[in-house]
């Protein structure tokens, strides 16, 4: 699969248009936009076990909500630098993301998401017991610091393109992954399991090697919301964040590389500008999922790359 012109052009404007977000705050909020990047991020790094793996995890809070929190210890308890907070959450995650991925790989369906969802509660119940977690109240006051000792990350305009730069080179990597061998490997064995064990294929190394690398980057996404908002709250790790992220997937379009973010750029734009509505956010954003589910059936991405590839159609000869 190669990205045609087009596709470039519009991504092209999306990374200019992202970089003129600190510049224009009385149009978007840059505070926002860093939650946007940190979810689009979230959303793909998981996109990379459903939509190219075949694995459906219940689970990925816990890589989001553990990283936020060792982020928010190392650099709050410990007095580590961000880069360090960063790199000690993202490591947390992919250790997780093998502990789970060990115990998850050998099942299939919704085994592999119950076992997934199990271990993410706890997950969850490990960290309301914690005492530095704060419980209900979570980890608050997280010290932004400064970036390798020279760039202040308590201005939101240097932390923003420090955000964007780094969920840049996390969709980068994952459109690298995607299309390399090992993500074609990964997809012969997503669409047929035993075929490629009978090629000598070792299936359980790849799962778990995607599983962990998934793992990974969202826990990226996890550290980094953490600094943004200066919070590591229960919220993070709870199974809701997990369901939301299944819905950016399947609502973007999972058999695409960047579908989910644009799932996730519905999603939590729903979730900010109607959110004076209260409970009826939920109502709303269920009602408009379920029209794009009918509507578009691959995601939104996925039915405007089906629609940019169809051929045109050439009326029949009139007979005479």
């Amino acid at each position: 699969m190669t990205t045609t012109t087009p596709v470039r052009i519009a991504m092209a404007l999306t990374v200019l248009a992202l970089l003129a977000v600190p510049w224009v705050p009385q149009l978007v909020y840059p505070v926002f936009v860093m939650k946007l990047l940190c979810m689009a991020l979230l959303a793909c790094a998981y996109n990379l076990l459903l939509g190219f793996g075949g694995m459906m995890s219940f689970g990925h809070a816990a890589f989001f909500g553990s990283a936020a929190y060792l982020t928010g210890l190392a650099t709050k308890h410990w007095g580590l630098t961000p880069e360090l907070g960063l790199l000690a959450g993202t490591a947390t995650a992919a250790a997780l993301g093998a502990v789970f991925g060990v115990l998850a790989i050998r099942r299939q369906g919704i085994y592999l998401a119950m076992i997934t969802l199990a271990l993410a509660q706890m997950i969850y119940f490990i960290f309301l017991q914690l005492p530095f977690t704060g419980a209900e109240d979570g980890l608050q006051q997280i010290p932004r610091g400064r970036l390798l000792g020279l760039v202040d990350l308590r201005s939101d305009v240097a932390l923003y393109h420090v955000v964007l730069a780094l969920t840049l080179g996390g969709l980068w990597l994952i459109h690298r992954v995607v299309h390399s061998p090992f993500g074609h490997v990964v997809a012969a064995i997503r669409e047929h399991e035993p075929r490629a064990r009978s090629l000598g294929y070792p299936v359980e190394r790849y799962k778990l090697m995607l599983f962990v690398l998934s793992a990974a980057l969202s826990g990226l996404a996890g550290s980094m919301k953490a600094l943004v908002f200066q919070l590591a709250a229960l919220t993070d790790v709870h199974w809701h964040l997990s369901g939301d992220v299944v819905l950016m997937a399947l609502l973007g379009g999972m058999h695409t590389v960047f579908g989910p973010a644009v799932g996730a750029a519905i999603v939590v734009g729903l979730q900010y500008y109607l959110d004076a509505f209260g409970g009826w956010v939920t109502v709303v954003t269920g009602a408009i999922f379920m029209v794009c589910v009918l509507t578009f059936r691959r995601g939104v991405a996925g039915a405007f790359a089906a629609l940019r590839s169809t051929p045109p159609q050439v009326p029949p000869k009139a007979s005479r």
